[in-house]
């Protein structure tokens, strides 16, 4: 692992390193806006930690933060909470133990705080780490959610209560289309815009909602926290998804 260092992003370099595959601040408005949301929760214990090879470049990075702000719909306090982990943008640098170590310092860091343990939302497919790896590390399964999300905790203290899912009403999104939308996932900006953009073509109304907080995120209707496109009462996307996609989803409606 000689080749491989693992850095703290802080408010002072994160624009140097970039995130999530986004590098130029001039360049793309993903990035700005995730500058922007890092800077907030910093201070309130939001933590990046980006994997980096001499000979590869940026590589990886895993995201986590106090329970009570997460920005996924679950009941977490006292736990440390992982939003995303990816590790790999090149095929040689997966499968080399990477994703472990950042899990196994969040977990310690986790511990230096005396927390009740660390908690994360898994799912199979895009846009979320699959379960195994957490599975590898002691992590258990203890809650689930439409359509196919799991709720994982590693618990230090065996008597703490479990976290959970909080589940929310549709009822309110019953007007045409409606796009939930969060800085902390930067995938959410150019699809959106032009899925907005394909809805007033269709002659559909839209409505999008920007999540400002944490407490917002966690009333959202997808497990995915922050990003949901509801039609008529009923959630058609709970992860980002390209215009081309929507297109294709609201062809069968």
């Amino acid at each position: 692992m000689t080749d491989i260092e693992i850095i703290d992003l802080t408010p002072e370099n994160i624009a140097d390193y970039g995130v999530c595959g986004y590098k130029d601040v001039e360049k793309h408005l993903e990035l700005r806006r995730k500058i922007d949301w890092f800077k907030e929760y910093y201070p309130k214990g939001l933590r990046i930690k980006a994997i980096l090879s001499k000979t590869g470049g940026y590589q990886g990075m895993l995201e986590y933060i106090p329970g009570k702000y997460a920005h996924r719909p679950v009941d977490a306090v006292g736990y440390m909470f992982i939003h995303c982990i990816f590790v790999g943008f090149k095929t040689q640098f997966k499968g080399k133990g990477y994703a472990s170590s950042l899990i196994e310092s969040c977990i310690q860091e986790a511990k230096s705080f005396n927390m009740y343990g660390v908690a994360v939302v898994t799912r199979k497919g895009s846009f979320m780490a699959n379960k195994d790896i957490f599975i590898k590390k002691g992590f258990k399964s203890i809650d689930t959610a439409k359509p196919d999300f799991e709720l994982l905790v590693l618990k230090f203290d065996k008597a703490a209560t479990d976290p959970k899912f909080k589940t929310f009403s549709l009822d309110k999104y019953d007007n045409g289309l409606t796009i939930i939308r969060s800085a902390q996932c930067p995938y959410s900006v150019k699809n959106v815009d032009a899925i907005l953009k394909t809805a007033k073509k269709l002659k559909i109304k839209a409505n999008l909602i920007e999540i400002e907080d944490s407490e917002s995120a966690q009333q959202t209707p997808s497990a995915f926290g922050t990003f949901c496109i509801i039609h008529s009462n009923e959630v058609i996307s709970y992860h980002p998804i390209s215009n081309t996609r929507f297109e294709n989803i609201m062809a069968k409606r």
